[in-house]
């Protein structure tokens, strides 16, 4: 007789409450955990009935015990729990209700949800969905052994409750908090093997590298650009116990806000501190953003809320050492037998160059955004490979935030109220393909990806040029999204086949690409900033039929132009197909009060740096690190703070200040004890 998994049982467990009744239901679930549940194979031997009742008893009740009592074990997440408008105390409010309590009784099938004690549960996320029956849908986290402790009648109710794909889970184990920092602290090695002694003082030696800027005790490590992932990248770093020095082009976030309003009120462009450049990341909560973040099913900070979570970011690397240089601009890098050895840097505001300053380093960890387009020329005369990239460009749509409102919750837009509202301010998200016809060869015919990008709902257009000579729009929003505005960007992918049929061909082709419509946008405009803008109407009919624009958020002024001209015709037909489709899932989205603003090519980074997937070393340049947007590895705010993070814990690695990558950090997470979200 051999004994082989059985793989499904269906068993009727105890009543864990003699007091109330027992349904007697047979439960059939899948229990999170696994166990080994051997049943019979006949093997030449045979088993009398007796001893097989027995067997399969054993099986049951062992099966019973387990499932019953892992059950009033751990955490229980309850998804799609939908609480009506009517029934939610709205959008600002991210604790229990009394109608999330009815959707959570209606999943126990527990008779009274007022009898529910509103302590046992978490709120992991909250969205609206005004879909059919606009609603806020909840993921709530069950404290199983709070809940029974609070309220005893609710035992029976658990153990009768089955898990459900994507509606109801059993995590084992309690959830810990972690954050990267605790994270990092868990990890931290310095092996006794790097360090040697010279000369009385503690010399640092990377394992297979060897420089002349070693430094004492630790890797001294540069991390250019403070966007979020240079500040990721730095945090890690730090926390690990490198030398860090944070260089930044841009001035700090209180000064760079004078500079954007001396842009706005007399038209002074700091090429050096401005929209691009600079501290701009949605950060942790411990450095102030509001913990409404963690639970939102939109999470959103908002441009105001930066100033204090960036100044206390800072406070927190400068306490660990690290050395943060703005208004430093990084004009080259100091290589010897291709490996980098450090930076030259000048002054942002010294154009000449005449004061140049070259600092020693062991690694250089590039974090540029991806509108440091000298950063790419001064990469390419050290014949580091770049590679061109797909983006997208295209316009940037306002329409008045009311019309969107009323677009997407029709009755329900007056409980919008600026923003102050039960719901929140509305917004879309839209996507269309078109291509030519098939067996078309030419660049007009390629598949392509049409869709809105950084929508901002209650916000305003925002000029984000770093030249003079040329015109780019982006969107922002405030905290609030008060703004009587909705915009966001309508763009169509384009690749190297566009660039080439414009004649731009090498690695830079793509930042080629994006300058000659900027141009074109700032003569359109008129210069002096001003942007060029056209009716959806008129821009659809091929026409310009006003010259009185509507109103726009714009602060500099917008000039009437054709911009059904700005791209080649194949880009523009894309476009505007488009918005026709578009405008057949949000019926009112074209419309007389609709503009168009040109021009948004800067949605990602035109260019790629080939890296290691292990070390994040440039893979034709030693001791060069690119991370983020301007390296091709990211594509807005988190993604670039998790490639910053993992390109941390992997130049930490390559300097034996951790035992292991981000892999094995996060793996800790995946422990008894920790749930992995």
């Amino acid at each position: 007789m051999s004994l082989l998994p059985c793989k499904l049982f269906c068993v009727r467990p105890p009543n864990p409450n003699p007091t109330l009744p027992c349904s007697g239901v047979g439960l059939r679930y899948h229990c999170p955990q696994t166990f080994r549940v051997f049943s019979a194979k006949r093997s030449g031997k045979q088993r009398y009935p007796s001893e097989k009742k027995k067997i399969k008893l054993k099986h049951k009740e062992t099966l019973a015990e387990v499932k019953t009592r892992n059950k009033f074990q751990g955490i229980w997440r309850l998804s799609k729990l939908g609480v009506t408008v009517d029934k939610d105390p709205g959008k600002d409010f991210l604790g229990v209700s009394d109608g999330l309590l009815e959707a959570i009784a209606k999943v126990l099938e527990f008779p009274v949800a007022e009898m529910l004690p509103s302590e046992a549960f978490t709120v992991v996320r909250k969205s609206f969905d005004a879909r059919k029956e606009p609603k806020f849908v909840y993921i709530v986290d069950m404290d199983v052994e709070k809940l029974v402790s609070l309220e005893a009648r609710t035992e029976d109710f658990i153990s009768m409750l089955e898990p459900r794909v994507g509606l109801v889970e059993h995590m084992p184990h309690r959830k810990i908090s972690e954050d990267l920092i605790n994270l990092v602290h868990d990890c931290k090695k310095i092996p006794e093997d790097t360090i040697r002694s010279e000369g009385g003082h503690k010399i640092y030696s990377p394992s297979g590298i060897s420089n002349m800027y070693q430094t004492a005790t630790k890797p001294k490590i540069a991390v250019v650009g403070s966007g979020p992932s240079g500040l990721f990248a730095s945090l890690v770093l730090a926390e690990l116990g490198a030398n860090v020095t944070l260089i930044e082009r841009g001035q700090p976030v209180e000064q760079r806000g004078r500079d954007i309003g001396a842009l706005v009120v007399r038209r002074m462009l700091q090429t050096e501190s401005n929209f691009c450049f600079g501290e701009v990341l949605k950060t942790f909560v411990r450095f102030g953003a509001p913990k409404g973040i963690l639970v939102n099913g939109k999470p959103h900070l908002g441009t105001d809320k930066l100033i204090p979570l960036l100044r206390n970011f800072r406070q927190h690397l400068q306490n660990l050492g690290v050395t943060i240089e703005f208004g430093k601009r990084v004009d080259d890098l100091l290589v010897e037998d291709a490996h980098v050895v450090g930076v030259k840097v000048t002054d942002s505001g010294d154009s000449l160059r005449s004061n140049c300053q070259k600092w020693g380093y062991d690694a250089v960890v590039l974090a540029v955004g991806h509108s440091a387009r000298d950063i790419y020329e001064m990469l390419l005369s050290h014949n580091v490979d770049l590679v061109p990239k797909d983006f997208s460009v295209g316009l940037r749509i306002e329409h008045p935030q009311e019309v969107i409102n009323s677009i997407q919750y029709s009755g329900l837009a007056t409980e919008v109220r600026s923003g102050r509202g039960k719901v929140p301010v509305a917004d879309y998200k839209l996507v269309k393909y078109v291509g030519g016809e098939e067996g078309d060869t030419c660049v007009g015919a390629m598949n392509r990806s049409c869709y809105s990008f950084c929508m901002c709902p209650g916000g305003q257009v925002v000029l984000t040029s770093t030249n003079p000579s040329e015109i780019c729009v982006n969107g922002m929003s405030f905290s609030r999204r008060a703004s009587k505005w909705a915009n966001a960007a309508i763009v169509v992918s384009v690749s190297t086949e566009d660039f080439h049929s414009l004649n731009f061909h090498g690695p830079l082709a793509g930042v080629e690409f994006q300058r000659e419509f900027e141009r074109k946008a700032a003569i359109m405009g008129g210069g002096n900033f001003v942007v060029p803008v056209q009716t959806v109407t008129d821009f659809l009919d091929n026409k310009l039929s006003v010259i009185s624009v509507p109103p726009s958020s714009y602060r500099l002024g917008v000039k009437a132009a054709s911009l059904h001209e700005l791209f080649p015709t194949h880009l523009t037909e894309a476009l505007q197909h488009s918005i026709s489709m578009f405008d057949k899932e949000l019926p009112g989205f074209i419309s007389k009060e609709a503009l168009l603003h040109g021009v948004e090519t800067r949605t990602s980074s035109p260019v790629q740096i080939p890296r290691s997937i292990d070390t994040y070393e440039s893979e034709s340049l030693k001791g060069l690190h690119p991370v983020g947007e301007g390296a091709g590895y990211a594509g807005g705010i988190v993604s670039a703070a998790v490639d910053g993070m993992c390109a941390g814990f992997a130049v930490a690695k390559s300097f034996d200040l951790c035992s292991g990558g981000i892999e094995s950090i996060l793996r800790k997470a995946q422990n008894p004890g920790v749930v992995k979200y």
